[in-house]
């Protein structure tokens, strides 16, 4: 049974629209979310939203940060910032990444710099959904029988 996931940013309505499931990235690590789910609330860190359609066609999206609250039939995201593959331009993604691979590079020896490290996981999370521009067949759920 399907739940419905709305993610919202400051400027937008990103996405709304029923999925099997969505897997988040909890700043605990990874969470997955069914129909029927626990009421949860909780905080995203920076990484990639898996919109499960049907069963092996998957969405991306980015997200840097935000919350998440989950009912049994609704999940709702409040990002911070989000975006989907189709909406991130790959050059720029890829020259954002050489910038932040410089900020790594030009810090002093041993000194431990936290916006040049979210600069490079945004970075690199942007382009790996960038480069996600279709859906994709991914695991099956046991007892679900290929199309």
């Amino acid at each position: 049974m399907p739940i419905l996931v709305e993610i919202v940013t400051p400027e937008r309505r990103i996405f709304s629209e029923e999925v099997e499931m969505v897997t988040l990235p909890g700043v605990a690590g990874q969470m997955g979310v069914l129909r029927g789910h626990e009421p949860l609330l909780s905080t995203l860190d920076i990484g990639e939203i898996v919109l499960h359609r049907r069963v092996g066609e998957n969405e991306y999206i980015a997200v840097h940060g935000g919350v998440v609250e989950v009912r049994p039939n609704k999940v709702t995201i409040l990002a911070d910032v989000a975006e989907d593959a189709a909406s991130i331009d790959l050059q720029r993604a890829e020259a954002a990444l050489r910038r932040a691979q410089e900020m790594m590079e030009s810090r002093e020896a041993g000194k431990y710099d936290p916006a040049a490290v979210a600069a490079l996981r945004r970075s690199n999370l942007r382009l790996k959904v960038a480069q996600r521009r279709r859906p994709r067949r991914g695991p099956q759920f046991q007892g679900d029988a290929e199309a």
